[in-house]
């Protein structure tokens, strides 16, 4: 009976162990699956370690100039990086880094337990979370594929993506994408952004004190920000991880020593653009082609036209020979500088200082006389006498000749006022058009390469109605000229500068002169490349872009009279500005009216220099162009011509047409309407029925009866 009773007794407590057991089982049973679950949850989606290899990692596009050696801007987005390569890092940098994040990194396998008992050990003894005990593997994870969030999620993917990255790659693998990824501050990402934007130097040119601070600005970029309010405490980690690299045995006690001896100097915060109104006009184009997104993260290394040396000539002149200018009223000047036979942009300046103040700002309308940011180069602009040489050219298309004779005389153009009305003393009715010489007074008899030479108006405006208004619009249109689109706006005072045109634009259709006839395609990029290095687009042969727009002959004796200094003495003197000694260049001035603005535009065979002179506003300014805009442009051509292939042009011999008047023989005095058919010159016919043949003729008859 006794035996049965505890027989009975152990059964149930068997049984009763059996049940616990259960319960405990399920219970387990239950938190593994839990855990599975939430394990499944948490991991599901995961990013794949692999795109490391994608080349995903954003970086900013970059822009050179032609040497492709010297950076003139970056387009950055939310995060400036430039990746480098894993042996262009110094050892001393690696080492560094190590020593300040994960001493036993090339020990463990992603996750190193020792560091986070360590750093569990050290938090509960401050009594606060300062020692990290992540490793180089978890940052990097953490930096590239997931957030800051201190989550039980979180952390549980970054575990999972740590140990399938330090299986999939190796040790110097993960560590070259850290240094490449690793953020510095502001906008820095990578130990190259951070030398250029600290040091001013490739990070495989820094020293091993650099490299210290580089690895101890990691822990805490924004608090120890060198240009902020710690940089003691930055200095302080410094000669922590000297201190940790020599423990290591990575370096000795005396680059120790030296290291924290070093003098650390940081650039200026703000780091100058270089070509400022050039690269602006760049990134624009870059931006319309490829977007902006894309030129933030792509990481393009885009080789402009840009040569260095000439663009610091020119910036350097202008700055220099600016510095006077307000007592002329003058605040603001542009350069552009082009090579003619390949159409690329050499040097652009577009005002006197990007970086300057706006100057003498009117408060009513906002408008300043000097508006550092905006690009004068392709701002619209009068021209001027600068406008002439097209007018001329347009004029020997049709059959005209240098040699060609006109009459500088008062003359009045408008047909509605009457021939007998005039008077070379008498007042002209308000809608009568009688432009005025520079000088005030009239030559008489003249050929039109003296006319040219001499900037002279009257014949001018005459040349423009022989060539007639269409014909140079379509020529100017050939030219590159964009602006002069309204027709109906433009009359005979467009030989004058009456109507916008844009620096920019003007230089490249004088470049058509300097080309013997050859319109080159404009260019300001050579090539472009990925962040890989291929070549993504590239510039053809420079000339094979080049369009016949006019005959070599009439380019040719535009460039003949542009460069004759004998023809233009008798304005500007046997020793002005327009000459530059031992060099054939040609050159014309350009100042529109009330002295608005002030332009000089001139060229070799080799290169095509145009000079602005004026106000933002278009306020008025107190001398002509060639006394503001020549010097600037002597200086620059003096300065470059040694540099370029000294070519001299063509010598043209005059041509005989047979018709005196367009050979240079002036028989009986009389206006060239006179003589030929405006519309076919060296056809047969004449022109005395034209509608400006009266006042033409009147005006010489008056011209004559009163010498």
């Amino acid at each position: 009976m006794v035996k049965r009773s505890y027989r009975k007794k152990v059964y149930n407590k068997k049984k009763r162990a059996l049940k616990i057991i259960a319960v405990f089982g399920f219970i387990l049973l239950g938190i593994f699956i839990s855990g599975a679950a939430l394990f499944v949850y948490y991991t599901k989606d995961l990013p794949r370690p692999e795109k490391f290899t994608e080349g995903l990692i954003s970086q900013p596009t970059e822009i050179y100039d032609r040497s492709g050696k010297i950076l003139l801007y970056e387009i950055v987005g939310k995060e400036r990086r430039k990746i480098v390569s894993f042996d262009k890092i110094p050892e001393h940098l690696k080492k560094a880094v190590i020593t300040a994040e994960d001493r036993n990194f090339y020990q463990h396998k992603g996750i190193d337990i020792e560091a986070v008992l360590r750093a569990i050990v050290t938090d509960l003894r401050s009594g606060k979370p300062s020692q990290g005990g992540s490793t180089i593997s978890q940052q990097l994870i953490r930096c590239y594929f997931l957030t800051r969030n201190k989550t039980f999620k979180r952390k549980t993917r970054e575990i999972v993506l740590t140990l399938e990255l330090e299986r999939r790659y190796s040790k110097d693998q993960i560590l070259g994408w850290y240094l490449n990824i690793i953020p510095f501050g502001s906008n820095l990402y990578g130990v190259e952004a951070a030398s250029q934007a600290f040091f001013g130097k490739d990070v495989s040119q820094i020293s091993l004190s650099e490299a210290a601070t580089l690895a101890a600005l990691i822990r805490s970029p924004s608090y120890l920000w060198p240009y902020g309010q710690h940089k003691k405490e930055l200095l302080a980690r410094r000669d922590y991880i000297l201190e940790g690299m020599m423990e290591q045995g990575y370096i000795t006690k005396k680059q120790r020593d030296e290291a924290v001896s070093e003098n650390i100097v940081f650039l200026p915060q703000t780091v100058k653009i270089k070509a400022p109104h050039f690269v602006m006009f760049v990134k624009k184009f870059l931006e319309q082609k490829y977007g902006n997104e894309y030129l933030t993260t792509a990481g393009l290394k885009v080789i402009t036209t840009l040569d260095a040396n000439m663009q610091n000539a020119a910036e350097k002149i202008i700055e220099e020979k600016t510095k006077n200018f307000k007592i002329y009223n003058a605040h603001n000047a542009a350069l552009v500088a082009i090579n003619p036979g390949t159409g690329e942009i050499e040097a652009m300046v577009g005002s006197k200082d990007w970086y300057g103040s706006s100057e003498e700002c009117n408060k009513k309308t906002g408008k300043c006389m000097f508006d550092p940011k905006v690009n004068a180069a392709l701002s619209l602009r009068q021209p001027g006498s600068a406008f002439k040489p097209f007018v001329y050219a347009a004029a020997f298309n049709k059959g005209f000749t240098p040699q060609t004779l006109v009459w500088d005389v008062k003359t009045e153009f408008n047909p509605s006022c009457p021939a007998k009305a005039m008077s070379i003393y008498g007042e002209y009715k308000t809608k009568c058009y009688h432009p005025k010489n520079y000088d005030g007074r009239f030559s008489g008899i003249i050929s039109l390469k003296e006319s040219l030479a001499q900037s002279r108006n009257v014949p001018s405006v005459k040349v423009l109605y022989l060539a007639g208004l269409d014909n140079v619009l379509d020529l100017v249109q050939k030219f590159g000229i964009t602006t002069l689109t309204d027709r109906k706006r433009y009359g005979l005072s467009l030989v004058l500068g009456g109507g916008e045109v844009k620096l920019l634009e003007m230089v490249q259709a004088y470049s058509v002169f300097a080309n013997n006839g050859l319109k080159p395609k404009l260019k300001f990029i050579k090539e472009i490349r990925d962040a890989e290095n291929n070549i993504i687009e590239k510039e053809g042969s420079p000339q094979s872009d080049n369009l016949r727009v006019l005959s070599s002959n009439v380019a040719q004796e535009i460039n003949d009279i542009l460069s004759d200094n004998k023809a233009r003495a008798p304005t500007f003197g046997q020793s002005s500005l327009l000459n530059i000694k031992d060099y054939d260049v040609a050159v014309k001035t350009g100042t529109t009216q009330n002295y608005k603005d002030a332009w000089t535009i001139g060229y070799t065979k080799s290169i095509v220099c145009g000079v602005w002179v004026g106000n933002n506003d278009s306020s008025p300014m107190t001398k002509p162009g060639v006394s503001l805009a020549g010097p600037i442009w002597n200086n620059f051509m003096r300065a470059i011509l040694p540099t370029l292939p000294k070519n001299s042009f063509e010598k043209i011999e005059p041509k005989k047409t047979g018709k005196d008047v367009l050979d240079g023989i002036m028989n009986e005095k009389h206006c060239i309407l006179y003589f030929i058919n405006k519309e076919n010159p060296r056809g047969n016919g004449n022109s005395r029925q034209d509608i400006q043949f009266k006042n033409w003729e009147n005006a010489v008859l008056n011209f004559i009866n009163n010498e």
